[in-house]
């Protein structure tokens, strides 16, 4: 999973970084000018999973309650979360009624801010508690793979990421367009879309071979994208 990591301070970059990889997120460091921005990527279907982490510092031009309110008046819906050095009550309040969605005080840890994350997203995304059940399927949203029929189903960590999107939005169309954003966001390699069309056959083989039942539990819906649910049977077609 993308993160962008608003942190003007340099030296902080490296340990920072290697916090956020070390729990499987992926760093995008942005500047001033990314509040100011084309957004758009952010209010796409997909783009909108990527959590933006703001650290406070001195050297900030602007406040963070300004900038929170700046992408939320644009209408992006992404969790929000900023990092604090010390505890202010006060201050945590006004970024709060800005529309952060969480504020933490560093020193950071990864395991920490990831499973805050998953709490933001599957809130919105309707989801009160830490799992769901489909069928044979038990999905949990703190990052731990799949039961199907009672087993655990290891996934490589793009499966995982295409699983849990496809998770969050269970019963819903999800374009492969929202499905490559979610998953890939700003990465320097970027495959071609392809590649999703490959992991959505590996993702069905493992679920179907997995389930007593046979069945795959992910639909291709022609010209739109894949649908995750009870739809799709043992004889579900390929991608």
């Amino acid at each position: 999973m993308h993160i962008y990591v608003y942190e003007l301070r340099q030296e902080r970059h490296a340990p920072l970084t290697a916090e956020l990889a070390g729990v499987g997120l992926d760093p995008v460091l942005v500047e001033a000018g990314f509040f100011a921005g084309d957004l758009g990527s952010l209010t796409r279907k997909g783009g909108d999973t990527r959590p933006i982490l703001i650290a406070v510092s001195p050297v900030m031009p602007a406040p963070p309650s300004e900038l929170i309110r700046r992408i939320r008046s644009r209408g992006v819906q992404n969790p929000v979360i900023v990092l604090r050095d010390t505890r202010n009550a006060r201050e945590a309040a006004e970024v709060l009624d800005a529309g952060a969605d969480d504020v933490v005080v560093a020193p950071l840890k990864g395991v920490e801010l990831i499973s805050r994350v998953h709490s933001i997203l599957r809130r919105a995304h309707g989801f009160a508690s830490e799992s769901v059940t489909v069928g044979e399927i038990t999905a949990y949203f703190d990052g731990r793979d799949p039961e199907v029929s009672g087993e655990r189903l290891k996934l490589s960590r793009r499966e995982h990421a295409i699983f849990q999107h496809l998770i969050l939005n269970s019963n819903r169309v999800i374009s492969k367009g929202a499905i490559y954003d979610a998953v890939y966001g700003m990465s320097t390699d970027q495959p071609f879309d392809k590649v999703i069309d490959v992991y959505i056959c590996k993702l069905r083989k493992k679920i179907g071979d997995a389930a007593a039942s046979g069945q795959q539990y992910i639909e291709t819906v022609y010209g739109r994208g894949y649908k995750f649910g009870l739809d799709a049977g043992p004889a579900a077609v390929s991608a």
